[in-house]
């Protein structure tokens, strides 16, 4: 078997323009258990849509769109149905700008000989396929991009609007998360950068240029720039797909605004898909009503749906697109507003 037998059907990406799950959440309300929390957060996820005052926070943790789900993400961005994007460095540089870049992700399988795979420079996600060397070539060019940039910090946002950049300045990845938060002013947030292809292409920008001024990324400034956003919102929701970092990092922005002296409220509106475990006390199992202790996040209007991401957030994000709520919503540009305010 050589390298083209194993990555030979790319994933498909899944279209909620093409399915309405109206009737289906519609349905999932008359039931009981995951049916019916998925069909009050759908509709918990269109209170949102519907609130003029509320800034959307998207979190995406997991391999979400090396397994079909980053049309959603993009057609989100791009129809205004999320402001601020919080994500893990993998969805954002090794799945999204890697795809942006011309490569794929293959269908493939856990029942294989992952000897084989390492030796004919295959990645495996699951039952997904991945060409090891074409994320060298992701890994190499976010170090090119680095290397473009004037030495300092940056925040993770500022870093990736500089990605988007690099994608229209080349004509690529018209699909992309990357390159339509980038047009469309929307700020996307990696709290772990480093934890990604971008890490390794930032490690061999910052060796190369071991005895020079280089790039950096402040994960502080992060924090600081989402909580200037939370400030200056009269409303929050998260709409947040797995856990981990992405979750806590959002959830944190209500206790930094009352730290720094600058109180905001809780957060109105919340939903989660994940298959965690609170038993544990680990941040993707914790629930919504735990997060209300620590002043986190507003009671009524939150629900957790212990679900798979790829059965869930198709559902969810079909039934907020066919609902048509977003149509009403202006346009934040979070990204200038951040802009201008470093400016100022």
């Amino acid at each position: 078997m050589n390298k083209d037998d194993l990555l030979k059907t790319p994933i498909e990406h899944f279209n909620f323009k093409t399915v309405n799950t109206i009737p289906i959440i519609e349905q999932f309300e008359k039931m009981a258990f995951q049916a019916r929390n998925l069909a009050r957060a759908a509709n918990i996820y269109d209170r949102m849509l519907g609130d003029g005052e509320c800034t959307i926070i998207l979190c995406l943790a997991g391999s979400l769109f090396s397994a079909g789900l980053r049309k959603i993400v993009s057609d989100m961005i791009a129809l205004n149905m999320a402001d601020v994007i919080v994500s893990t460095g993998a969805i954002i540089v090794d799945q999204d700008f890697f795809e942006a870049l011309g490569a794929s992700h293959y269908r493939g399988t856990p029942l294989v000989d992952d000897d084989l795979l390492m030796k004919k420079r295959v990645d495996r996600i699951y039952d997904t396929f991945i060409d090891e060397d074409k994320l060298r070539e992701c890994d190499m060019t976010v170090s090119r991009i680095a290397d473009s940039l004037p030495p300092g910090p940056y925040s993770s946002r500022e870093f990736i609007r500089a990605m988007g950049d690099y994608l229209v300045q080349r004509d690529m990845g018209k699909n992309s998360v990357v390159r339509n938060a980038y047009q469309q002013g929307v700020p996307v947030f990696v709290p772990a950068f480093s934890d990604s292809s971008a890490g390794f292409g930032l490690v061999h920008h910052q060796w190369k240029n071991k005895r020079k001024a280089r790039v950096t990324i402040d994960s502080v400034r992060d924090f600081l720039e989402l909580t200037r956003i939370k400030i200056a919102s009269d409303d929050t929701g998260l709409l947040m797909i797995g856990g981990g970092v992405p979750k806590n990092f959002a959830q944190d922005i209500t206790v930094a605004a009352d730290v720094i002296g600058e109180g905001a409220s809780m957060h109105k509106y919340a939903v989660q898909i994940t298959v965690a475990d609170e038993r544990d006390g680990g941040l993707s199992g914790s629930t919504l009503k735990e997060a209300h202790s620590w002043g986190k996040v507003d009671e009524g209007n939150e629900q957790i749906v212990f679900s798979e991401a790829t059965i869930a957030f198709p559902l969810v994000a079909s039934y907020g697109y066919h609902r048509g709520n977003w149509k009403y919503r202006e346009t934040r540009d979070l990204n200038g507003y951040l802009e201008k305010g470093e400016a100022d």
